[in-house]
């Protein structure tokens, strides 16, 4: 009898819309209404511009719904509140700890498929503007996103539907909100002058979560934004082109070796479907490598009267080498006890 009453909701509904012809769908087909893969770039939506629902029915999955709108059109839905017990929201679950996951690298899948946008849920560019401060290193430093310039006061929007995890104040991140999404990617705003949502807050894409600002350890307004997953950053480039506001690919394959402060975005060829692709023996071989490369690896102790050019003539190695290998300079003091990889 649900089933029956489904069909005849949708009947009812379809003819409704202003030019539709009418279509009678049959059993098999309305059991087959099921969310699509999306393989090409997703657009960001435009927040306050969504029609109002005028009913929710069921489906055969619990999660999926079919959402009726009063403007004749119709929507999957995906009820993140049926799945809060899923493992993507129970696992490594704090609300006061920006990074709490213990995960290894060595102990991750070398690649890991997200589904970031489909039928049933939405994309929204949290900030559509050009990157002025990109991923990776950064004077010395690891920076894990990227800046997004933004006024004090400027709405931030939640990328995808999810719940939010830590919504707090942070010495550094200054006000953040973290959420995390069903792929069980983690997405971080940083700096923001208000935080709209609290702790544990279900969000849709497009919902306002917080205004820019310039709070924590900030040199003017920007959005910091982040990309996690399993505590690791990765360059939000790869997902996303800020300054056109659409999704890349509504399905990302991300590999292990992209989680890492080195692995920046490159521009996409037609070659990337090959590059995404590619075989799990050539990355278990480029793993193999970086493991024979780390082992071979050599260290020293900085020593009273230790100097960079000391070291290079003893290791038989550059200045340069080194200053690579640690991301530090040849103007770099070398404090007493710390360790540097030589080769």
């Amino acid at each position: 009898m649900r089933r029956l009453a489904l069909i005849a909701a949708i009947l009812a509904f379809l003819p409704s819309m202003a030019g539709a012809q009418e279509r009678h769908l049959s059993l098999k087909e309305a059991e087959s209404l099921i969310p699509r893969e999306v393989r090409k770039p997703v657009k960001s939506m435009i927040p306050g511009r969504n029609p109002s629902v005028h009913d929710t029915l069921e489906t055969s999955d619990p999660v999926i719904k079919i959402v009726l709108c009063n403007d004749g059109t119709w929507h999957y839905m995906r009820d993140v509140a049926a799945m809060a017990d899923s493992a993507a929201f129970r696992k490594a679950w704090q609300e006061n700890v920006l990074n709490p996951y213990n995960s290894k690298l060595e102990d991750l899948p070398f690649r890991a498929t997200l589904c970031l946008a489909d039928s049933a849920s939405r994309f929204c560019c949290p900030r559509q503007v050009k990157v002025f401060s990109p991923f990776g290193w950064r004077r010395r430093r690891n920076h894990t996103g990227v800046d997004l310039p933004l006024s004090t006061g400027t709405p931030v929007y939640a990328a995808f539907d999810g719940r939010v995890r830590c919504s707090m104040y942070n010495r550094g991140y200054g006000n953040v909100v973290v959420i995390r999404h069903a792929s069980g990617l983690e997405t971080t705003y940083a700096h923001l002058k208000e935080r709209n949502v609290q702790a544990g807050d279900y969000v849709a894409a497009g919902d306002v979560i917080g205004l820019g600002g310039s709070t924590g350890r900030s040199t003017g307004p920007h959005l910091h934004f982040e990309t996690r997953y399993e505590g690791y950053a990765f360059d939000p480039q790869w997902l996303m082109d800020f300054e056109t506001g659409t999704l890349r690919h509504g399905y990302f394959v991300l590999k292990r070796k992209y989680l890492s402060n080195s692995s920046k975005y490159y521009p996409e060829s037609e070659d990337e479907e090959e590059e995404i692709y590619k075989t799990e023996e050539e990355d278990r071989a480029e793993a193999e490598r970086i493991a024979k490369e780390m082992a071979a690896a050599q260290y020293h102790t900085i020593k009273s009267g230790d100097t960079l050019l000391g070291l290079a003539a003893k290791y038989h190695t550059s200045v340069n080498a080194i200053c690579k290998l640690n991301g530090i300079t040849p103007k770099t003091t070398l404090r007493i006890g710390r360790k540097l990889r030589v080769k």
